[in-house]
């Protein structure tokens, strides 16, 4: 009797474990059974891709003065500090601060020179007067002598001709002395005035320099030069140029105020699709973050050379797109869904993809317990244009019913 009773047990057991199983299985996708009607009407081709956000125009926000830069010889400089990307700023509200480390470094060492070239300028100054004074002294007392020289050939008169001839050529000899001194002053006072004007061109020359190295510190502070959001640059690679980042001297551009009345997503389409892809063809623009908004557009720009897209070994070509009118909700980064209609075909009858079928060069659909062949024509992402083998309202299976192989394939009569 217990062992009855357990044979019992056991076999409610198993049935209890069976029916969790059955209601638990996952349905089998391959016995449902859906069917879809045969579409007619306008059937439109597109390229769908996805974007970003850009102003179509946008005012720079530009570091210190390049030449200035260039001059001081400081070829990239960081961003110290940055307003959170996407602040809205007011016309001449602080944007950033940029590190001046090196240029506080020139400033120093041209302060070192100033002040050398001063010395200088003091010394040769000096050496000069004291040059000068000399010049004059000796000048002084030649010419007390050639005075001398005179009393004496004055005195000779009555002395016999030849002591008067000597004291004569004594004279003589002086005043050739006193011209040829006279005239070394005049140039030693000439070649220290050109001595000073030397020393005082560089001097004012490092000066001005020093002078240009300060106004120029005074550019590290950034202002908005006009009302407006303010975005990050994206450098070569795409990233955002925040906190950190190195600015170069030949792209001085710190930040930028886009134009957000007027939009435009660019986007990149594979070289399978970019074919299809032509200026003047609209699309239908939406973005990620409201997504029930559409927006119209029209494209602008298609490249003609394609480029490698990252980490992957497809090629792309950058495509713009303009969108039509202006929403406050619009921000530059966005990201966008892009679908260019390619073509309009106003009449057709038309199947979801996922209906047709091949089999080697033949393609089918399912329907009336047969295999339908079928001549397609165009698709897009979800449809495709049937030529023959269907007509308006036919029932066809989206997916294979059941054993659906074995069905006969029903051929188009040629």
């Amino acid at each position: 009797m217990k062992q009855k009773k357990s044979y019992l047990i056991v076999i409610g057991a198993l049935i209890f474990i069976a029916l969790i199983w059955y209601f638990s299985r996952p349905p089998d996708t391959g016995n449902q059974i859906i069917l879809v009607s045969v579409k007619s009407g306008k059937f439109v081709i597109s390229v769908t891709t996805t974007g970003e956000l850009e102003a179509r125009s946008n005012e720079k926000i530009q570091g210190p003065n390049p030449t200035g830069l260039r001059d001081a010889r400081i070829w990239q400089y960081r961003i110290e500090k940055i307003v959170p990307d996407g602040t809205v700023v007011d016309s001449g509200q602080w944007v950033a601060n940029l590190d001046r480390s090196d240029l506080e470094n020139k400033i120093k060492d041209q302060e070192l020179e100033v002040e050398k070239l001063h010395t200088q300028y003091t010394k040769t100054q000096l050496d000069t007067t004291m040059t000068l004074r000399d010049a004059r002294d000796a000048l002084i007392n030649m010419k007390y002598s050639l005075e001398d020289k005179q009393i004496v050939v004055d005195q000779s008169i009555y002395e016999p001709p030849a002591t008067r001839r000597q004291v004569k050529l004594e004279l003589e000899k002086a005043e050739r002395t006193y011209k040829q001194t006279k005239g070394n002053y005049i140039l030693k006072t000439e070649k220290a005035k050109a001595d000073m004007k030397e020393v005082e061109a560089g001097l004012n020359k490092s000066v001005r320099k020093l002078n240009e190295l300060k106004k120029l510190k005074s550019e590290f502070v950034v202002y908005a030069p006009k009302a407006g959001m303010v975005i990050y640059k994206r450098n070569w690679n795409g990233k955002k140029q925040g906190v950190g980042a190195q600015i170069s001297t030949w792209d001085n551009v710190v930040a930028i105020l886009p134009d957000l009345s007027a939009m435009n997503s660019r986007t990149y389409v594979n070289e399978i699709d970019i074919s299809k892809v032509k200026k003047g063809q609209k699309a239908i623009v939406s973005t990620d973050a409201f997504p029930d908004k559409k927006f119209t557009g029209v494209v602008t720009e298609v490249a003609n050379m394609g480029q490698q897209m990252k980490n992957s070994n497809a090629k792309v070509f950058e495509v713009i797109i303009q969108l039509v009118g202006h929403d406050s909700v619009l921000r530059p980064s966005m990201t966008t869904k892009n679908r260019i209609i390619t073509k309009t075909i106003d009449t057709a009858m038309f199947v979801p993809i996922e209906c047709l079928h091949n089999n080697d060069s033949l393609s089918f659909v399912y329907m009336d317990h047969r295999k339908q062949q079928v001549i397609t024509g165009k698709s897009n992402d979800e449809d495709i244009v049937i030529r023959h083998g269907l007509k308006k309202g036919d029932k066809i299976y989206l997916y294979p019913p059941k054993r659906a192989e074995d069905w006969k394939l029903r051929l188009l009569a040629k």
